[in-house]
């Protein structure tokens, strides 16, 4: 029997079959379909599924899968283990708090910090006993660039560059790519800095679409033999929940 686990983010859906705690099939996706889901029912024998989402509008194909199998929806009171010190954890994003269950479930009783780079910059910390005190939340990668276009007259609009290493920009392109690029670095590396300062051994954990993207241009840092991309993160987390809300 496996379990479907999807997260409904800003910009694509991501979903994946776990088999227990094994991760046995994932994908990500612009828009669902109900034959996305079907070829899933057809190669796995899905017996329950588990949805977190950022959106406050249901989805089209939510109704199919109810049809399919039990469905449950990610909350607050499923993250278990957690002590949750939000003070409006009614605010506090879905993604985020499975981000730092994900972080639990691999890496219990230790200190972690959860960088999700996504649509937006996401940094939360989880201490060794499980206390949750909150978060930073930061425009993303794209998000830079595109308001940088967008804000202004004359600007143009610029690609991410993960092979630009210099600190400085020698034409307008390179200049934004070192503001946006260069940002983002000192940005993570002072949080990183920050959030050790906290704890005697810290897990730096990246996740999100542009995980890779920060996981390349930190190859350099003081901080690279401490950092662990692990791309499934929210999945992980969420499908720990649903492990703990049907035993």
């Amino acid at each position: 029997m496996a379990q479907l686990v999807i997260d409904i983010g800003n910009t694509l859906t991501k979903i994946a079959v776990f088999d227990g705690e094994e991760l046995v099939g994932a994908g990500h996706y612009p828009v669902v379909m109900d034959d996305d889901l079907g070829h899933l029912f057809i190669n796995y024998y899905i017996t329950s599924a588990i949805i977190s989402t950022v959106k406050k509008e249901v989805e089209p194909w939510v109704g199919y899968l109810e049809q399919r199998c039990k469905v449950t929806y990610f909350n607050r009171e499923m993250a278990y283990g957690i002590h949750n010190h939000y003070r409006t954890p009614q605010t506090l994003g879905a993604d985020r708090l499975a981000a730092v269950l994900g972080a639990k479930s691999l890496y219990p009783g230790s200190d972690c910090l959860v960088i999700d780079a996504g649509t937006c910059i996401t940094y939360d910390g989880i201490d060794a006993a499980g206390n949750y005190y909150g978060g930073s939340i930061s425009p993303g990668l794209q998000m830079r660039f595109k308001a940088l276009q967008h804000y202004t007259s004359v600007l143009p609009q610029v690609e991410a560059d993960a092979g630009f290493d210099k600190f400085y920009g020698d034409d307008t392109v390179t200049a934004i790519r070192s503001g946006v690029q260069n940002g983002i670095l000192y940005e993570v590396l002072g949080f990183i800095q920050s959030y050790s300062k906290q704890a005697e051994s810290l897990n730096i954990i990246l996740t999100g679409g542009d995980s890779v993207f920060l996981d390349t241009v930190l190859k350099n840092s003081i901080f690279a033999g401490y950092i662990k991309t692990e791309p499934y993160l929210v999945l992980k987390g969420l499908n720990a929940a649903i492990q703990e809300h049907n035993d």
